[in-house]
């Protein structure tokens, strides 16, 4: 047992709580999802969009569609919140920054735990790309896709870098090793196990070889930072491609800014992973 591991087992269970309890970290956090989601419903009520489109049989099995220039990249994103709460109808302002360049955006919905496990979880987003695979040309999406994603969104958002359809990706204060949130009060509702830790800690698995940018706030909790500098560096000793991005001053929430700006850091990284010049 390392000494990280070591101090983490001798913490008290408030401490590993509040560990990774960004809303709490942040005072200001619902204020931030208020004013996602009133401009989103916006954005959702005026642009041109396919919206609620089905690729699964359970309600939030859906895609929101919006089709950008012929043949820009697509933007998908994959909403956060521990796996177990918001929607996708909350993030449609993500696409704000690349969709101003003329890309398409998709945002895809999926269970929520306690009713689904995170490995069914895991195994919705990769029936949503599959579909996303034989159908977005038909709904005006038909350049390379870039996947990104934010918080457990990060995590989803790495695990479908080896998807046929993606050609790289963009994890946003990404969880990237599982095994400690069974040590805190998340695990009442997620309910990991060690073999889903096991299995699906993209710091366990081999790293794809697509690059993969890894952004994060630098005033957010330290075991947000951990994640995403630990994982860079096995990352990039492994040979994997992709820059480690700190958003300095940055909390969990007001990281995401920048994606919904033209010229915001977020926005001109996923372009660089487009190639778009």
């Amino acid at each position: 047992m390392s000494k990280a591991d070591t101090a983490w087992c001798d913490l008290p269970q408030a401490a590993r709580d509040a560990a990774y309890n960004n809303a709490a970290a942040v005072a200001e956090s619902a204020a931030w999802i208020a004013e996602w989601t009133r401009v989103s419903a916006e954005i959702r009520a005026q642009a041109p969009a396919h919206l609620d489109v089905a690729y699964g049989p359970k309600p939030r099995n859906k895609w929101d569609l919006f089709p950008g220039q012929t043949g820009a990249p697509c933007f998908v994103f994959i909403h956060g919140g521990y796996w177990l709460r918001n929607s996708r109808e909350v993030f449609t302002c993500m696409a704000d920054g690349v969709r101003a360049h003329g890309w398409s955006a998709a945002l895809p919905g999926y269970t929520l735990a306690p009713d689904a496990t995170v490995p069914e979880i895991v195994a919705e987003m990769r029936a949503a790309f599959d579909w996303l695979a034989d159908h977005r040309e038909g709904y005006g999406i038909t350049g390379p896709v870039i996947v990104a994603g934010w918080s457990a969104g990060g995590h989803l958002a790495t695990m479908m870098l080896d998807h046929p359809l993606v050609s790289a990706g963009l994890a946003v204060s990404g969880i990237f090793e599982l095994g400690p949130l069974r040590d805190t009060a998340y695990q009442a509702t997620l309910h990991l196990t060690p073999e889903a830790c096991a299995t699906l800690s993209p710091h366990r698995l081999a790293s794809s070889s697509k690059v993969l940018a890894i952004a994060y706030g630098t005033a957010e909790l330290p075991a947000l930072v951990a994640n995403s500098c630990d994982y860079h560096a096995k990352r990039t000793a492994g040979g994997a491609l992709g820059a480690l991005i700190p958003l300095e001053g940055c909390n969990h929430f007001n990281v995401l800014a920048s994606l919904r700006t033209p010229d915001g850091m977020l926005t001109r990284a996923l372009i660089e992973l487009a190639g778009v010049r």
